[in-house]
């Protein structure tokens, strides 16, 4: 059982999780260089964007784990030329955070955490991370609406009239209606 106060965190990891799944799957129809092309955006490509994503996400889940990647997070900053490898990396590191976030007390929402040159609490790492992640998959769903890939829909997931836009989706990676926190 989820303690409650964890409970908000799950459900913002688990949207990540999905959201990044659609994004990426959407992505992944792409010719590579559709992916690679430059468009208008703080990344100029979907490939920048995207592969910016996952490695911020390495490197604060890593820190949020204990790990002392730090900034070799940023040592390759574009990993995966291929939106397949990157949906499987970004799929591993978002399930990393929702076991994370499933562990989450009081006590350890407001542990320190050690970041490259400052610390902060596990709680705002979290929120940033979400923002983060947010922020960058909506630049990059609207550089999809200039693509010849439709944009997915990305924010149907809490509410219960979302239940039939999201199960097959939910079993594409492995989850049911009862994995949802």
């Amino acid at each position: 059982m989820t303690d409650n106060i964890a409970r908000p965190f799950v459900k913002l990891a688990q949207n990540n999780r999905l959201a990044n799944y659609r994004l990426l799957t959407a992505i992944s129809t792409m010719e590579a260089a559709e992916f690679k092309k430059e468009r208008t955006s703080f990344f100029p490509s979907l490939w920048q964007t995207l592969n910016h994503n996952l490695v911020v996400d390495w490197f604060y889940v890593d820190a949020l784990e204990g790990g002392d990647l730090g900034a070799d997070a940023w040592k390759d900053e574009t990993p995966f030329a291929d939106p397949l490898a990157l949906r499987k990396a970004q799929s591993e590191v978002d399930e990393r955070l929702i076991q994370f976030c499933k562990q989450l007390t009081t006590e350890k929402l407001d542990q320190i955490v050690q970041l490259n040159k400052t610390t902060e609490p596990v709680e705002n790492v979290l929120l940033h991370l979400f923002q983060h992640q947010i922020h960058h998959r909506g630049q990059a769903h609207a550089m999809l609406a200039g693509s010849p890939v439709k944009p997915p829909q990305l924010d149907e997931f809490l509410f219960a009239i979302d239940k039939p836009y999201r199960t097959a989706d939910l079993a594409a990676i492995g989850w049911t209606e009862a994995d949802l926190v």
